[in-house]
C-alpha cells in the first residue's frame, strides 16, 4: 500500500522536471537516478516504476521537448502571419524564439556532443527537421517557387537558424533582447528566396 501512494505522488511528470533540471545544470553523465531520486525526496527505487533506467528518463525529456517545437511549429503556420511577415519568416521567428527562450532544452535537443545520447536525439532532430521542411516546402509550392529549390532551401533556412540560436544562446540572453536581429536576420534570409 505504501508503495502506490508513493507512486500516486511522485508523477512522472515531476520526475522529468527534476532530472531535465539536474541534467542541465550537471550533466547527463554525473547523475544518477539514485541522485534524481534524492533531488526529488524519493527513494530511487521509486523512479523505476515510471523509467527502466536513465538512458529511458532521457529519451522521454528529448520526446517531450522535441513533441513542444512540433506543436510550436504547427501554430505559427496553422495563424495568419503577422503585419510584415510570411508564414515561412513567422515559422523561422518561432523556432528561433523557442532556442533563445529554453537554451538548455534546446541545447539538449540539437547540441549534445554525447555519442550515447546523441543516439537517443537524432531521430527526434530528423522527426523536427522533416516537420520543418515540410511547412517550407508548403509555402514555397503556395507561392510558386521553383521545385528544384524544393530540398535546398529547408535545410538553408534551418541551418541558418540554428546558427543564429547558436551564436546568441552563449550569452543568455532573452528573445527580447535578441528580436531585432533575429527580425532582420530572418529577413535577409527570406529575401534570397
Amino acid at each position: 500500500m505504501a508503495r502506490r501512494a508513493v507512486e500516486q505522488e511522485l508523477s512522472r511528470e515531476r520526475i522529468l522536471e527534476s532530472a531535465r533540471h539536474l541534467f542541465i545544470t550537471k550533466g547527463y553523465r554525473a547523475i544518477s537516478m539514485r541522485s534524481i531520486g534524492q533531488h526529488l525526496g524519493y527513494s530511487h527505487g521509486s523512479l523505476y516504476y515510471h523509467f527502466k533506467e536513465k538512458a529511458e528518463l532521457f529519451y522521454a525529456i528529448v520526446v517531450e521537448d522535441f513533441n513542444h517545437v512540433a506543436n510550436l511549429l504547427s501554430q505559427a503556420m496553422n495563424k495568419p502571419p503577422e503585419e510584415g511577415m510570411t508564414r515561412v519568416e513567422q515559422l523561422l521567428m518561432e523556432f528561433i524564439k523557442f532556442g533563445i527562450d529554453h537554451p538548455y532544452q534546446y541545447e539538449i535537443m540539437f547540441m549534445i556532443r554525447d555519442e550515447e545520447l546523441l543516439a537517443y536525439c537524432r531521430a527526434e532532430q530528423g522527426r523536427c527537421f522533416e516537420l520543418f521542411s515540410s511547412i517550407v516546402r508548403r509555402h514555397m509550392k503556395e507561392e510558386g517557387y521553383v521545385a528544384e529549390d524544393w530540398q535546398s532551401v529547408p535545410l538553408t533556412l534551418f541551418l541558418s537558424a540554428h546558427g543564429f540560436i547558436s551564436y546568441y544562446i552563449q550569452d543568455k540572453v532573452s528573445f527580447e533582447d535578441v528580436k531585432q536581429a533575429a527580425v532582420s536576420h530572418i529577413k535577409v534570409l527570406c529575401r534570397s528566396l
